[in-house]
C-alpha cells in the first residue's frame, strides 16, 4: 500500500485518553496498516492530578508536562492545534492551527478524546474574576498570584486592602478543589515566616462546596477525617454553600456572607468539551452516548471516551451508570478504544470496556492524605506514600517519574524559595481567558466550511 490509500485514523486531544490510544495504536499496527494523526494544541501530556502540586511550588510544571516529541521511535503526525468541529457525514475535522489557521482534517476513523473544561454557572461575575485549576499555565499563574498577595499585602499601608489579600477562596469540594485548597494553604503557612511585617492570623483560607459532604466518594469516615485535617490547618469549610456574586475586591456567599478577597479559585467540576457539541450526536449530561465498546451509534468509525464521552460502567452493574471523569478510567479506555480501532481496520468482533475502580488517593501535602486503594481506608503517612505512589507509577516515562521523585525529595529537605516567575508583570488572566470555550463552531458552522471548502477544491 502507499500513504495514499491507508486509512487515516485521527485522535482529537492528548490527554490521558487519547495518549494511551496513540501509544496502543503505534505498538500494535504494522506500518503499513495505518496512519495516525494527533490534533493537539500542545504536545505534551499533563498528570492533571499532580496540577496542585505545581500550583503550590512542590514540583515544577515541566514535570508534569510529558513531551510527546521525546522518543525518535513513535510515528504519529501531530497537528499543533485545536479541533474546533466535526462533520460526522463528511468525515472532516475542522482545526484551528496554533497559527490560527482553520483547516480541514479528513478521516476515516475518528477517536474523540477532547478531555473537558472548567463546569461554570451563571454567576456574576465569575469567569471575569476567579482563576482555574485546569491547565498548566493555570496552575503557575495561581502560584504567582497567590505570592504576589503576600508581596502587595506587606507593601501596604491600609489594614482593609492587607487583610482582603490575605483572605483566599476555593469553590470546589472534589479533590481538585480539596488538594488545591490544602497545597496552597501550606505553601502561605509556610512563606509569611519570611515576612516579619505580615501578621500571621491574617492569612484565611475558605473552602467551599454546594454538596453536603467534601469528597462524598471517600465515604463518611474519610471525608470526616479530611476535614478534619483542613480544619486544624485554619482552613474554613462551609458546605452547602456556593456563590452569588464575584468581585475583583470581594465574594458573596449564598449564605449571605460578604469576603473580601482578591483571590477566587474555582474547582467546581468538569464540564465535556464544547467540541461534543458540534457534532449534533445524543449527549448524556453533556457527554457524547456511546456503547460499552465506545462507538457512536449510527456513525461508522466514530468513537469516543474520556471526560467527554458517558462510557457505560458495566463494573456497576446498573443500567444507567457512567464511567467518572477520572485519570484511571481514561487511561484504560485509551488502550480499548485502540483495541477496538485495530479489530474495525481487521474486521474483528470489538469488546466492550469493563473497568474495577482501583480506589481513590488525596493528596493534602506534607505526611497529610486520605486514601481508599481497593476499599482500604488510610490516612496519615501510610496514605501518603499509597497517593504518592500511585502518582509516581502513572506517570508515562521514567525521565517523568525522577522528575517528580526528585522535586518531592528537594521540597520535603530543603522547602520552597517562593519566587514567582514574572506572570503578574502582564496583564491579569481569569478563568475566562484560558479555555477559549468561544472558538468552537456550531454544528451549522462546521457543514457549511466544509461544503465550502469542498466546493473552492472543485
Amino acid at each position: 500500500m502507499n500513504t495514499v490509500t491507508r486509512p487515516r485514523i485521527l485522535v482529537v486531544g492528548a490527554g490521558f485518553a487519547g495518549v494511551e490510544c496513540v501509544r496502543r495504536l503505534e505498538r500494535r499496527l504494522s506500518l503499513d496498516e495505518a496512519d495516525v494523526i494527533l490534533v493537539t494544541p500542545v504536545a505534551y501530556q499533563l498528570y492533571l492530578p499532580l496540577l496542585p502540586q505545581v500550583a503550590s511550588g512542590v514540583l515544577t510544571p515541566q514535570s508534569i508536562a510529558v513531551s510527546l516529541r521525546r522518543s525518535k521511535k513513535y510515528r504519529t503526525r501531530i497537528i499543533p492545534g485545536g479541533a474546533i468541529g466535526v462533520d460526522l457525514g463528511a468525515k472532516v475535522c475542522v482545526i484551528r492551527t496554533i497559527t490560527d489557521e482553520i483547516v480541514n482534517q479528513p478521516y476515516d476513523y475518528i477517536v474523540l478524546a477532547p478531555g473537558s473544561v472548567t463546569r461554570t454557572f451563571d454567576i456574576p461575575g465569575l469567569t471575569d474574576n476567579a482563576f482555574g485549576m485546569k491547565s498548566l499555565a493555570e496552575a503557575a499563574y495561581v502560584r504567582d498570584h497567590v505570592i504576589s498577595q503576600l508581596d502587595l499585602a506587606d507593601a501596604s499601608h491600609d489594614a482593609a486592602e492587607r487583610a482582603s489579600r490575605l483572605q483566599f477562596v476555593v469553590v470546589g469540594g472534589g479533590y481538585a478543589g480539596t488538594e488545591t485548597a490544602a497545597c496552597l494553604q501550606r505553601l502561605t503557612h509556610a512563606a509569611v515566616k519570611r515576612y516579619p511585617r505580615l501578621d500571621p492570623g491574617l492569612i484565611r483560607w475558605h473552602l467551599i462546596d454546594i454538596a453536603p459532604k467534601l469528597m462524598p466518594e471517600l465515604g463518611d469516615k474519610l471525608g470526616r477525617s479530611a476535614q478534619d485535617i483542613l480544619r486544624r490547618r485554619g482552613i474554613e469549610i462551609s458546605l452547602g454553600v456556593s456563590i452569588a456574586k464575584a468581585g475583583p475586591e470581594e465574594v458573596t456567599f449564598t449564605d449571605g456572607r460578604v469576603v473580601p478577597t482578591r483571590t477566587l479559585i474555582w474547582t467546581a467540576g468538569v464540564a465535556a468539551s464544547p467540541l461534543i457539541a458540534t457534532l449534533g450526536a445524543e449527549t448524556v449530561r453533556g457527554r457524547l452516548s456511546v456503547t460499552a465498546e465506545m462507538t457512536l451509534p449510527g456513525h461508522d468509525g466514530v468513537f469516543a471516551l474520556g471526560d467527554a464521552a458517558a462510557v457505560p460502567d458495566m463494573a456497576k452493574g446498573k443500567e444507567d451508570a457512567v464511567c467518572p471523569p477520572t485519570a484511571q478510567h481514561a487511561m484504560r479506555q485509551g488502550r480499548r478504544v485502540a483495541d477496538n480501532v485495530i479489530a474495525t481496520l481487521r474486521n474483528q468482533p470489538l469488546a466492550p470496556y469493563e473497568h474495577r475502580d482501583l480506589g481513590l488517593v488525596v493528596d493534602l501535602g506534607g505526611r497529610d492524605a486520605v486514601s481508599k486503594p481497593l476499599g482500604i481506608e488510610l490516612h496519615g503517612l501510610p496514605a501518603q506514600v499509597v497517593a504518592r505512589g500511585y502518582h509516581w507509577s502513572a506517570l508515562r516515562t521514567n525521565v517523568a517519574r525522577t522528575r517528580v521523585m526528585t522535586n518531592w525529595v528537594l521540597n520535603a529537605v530543603a522547602g520552597d524559595d517562593f519566587v514567582r516567575t514574572g506572570f503578574q508583570a502582564r496583564k491579569a488572566v481569569k478563568l475566562k481567558d484560558f479555555e477559549f470555550t468561544d472558538s468552537y463552531l456550531t454544528p451549522e458552522q462546521v457543514r457549511a466550511h466544509v461544503e465550502e471548502a469542498r466546493s473552492k477544491e472543485s
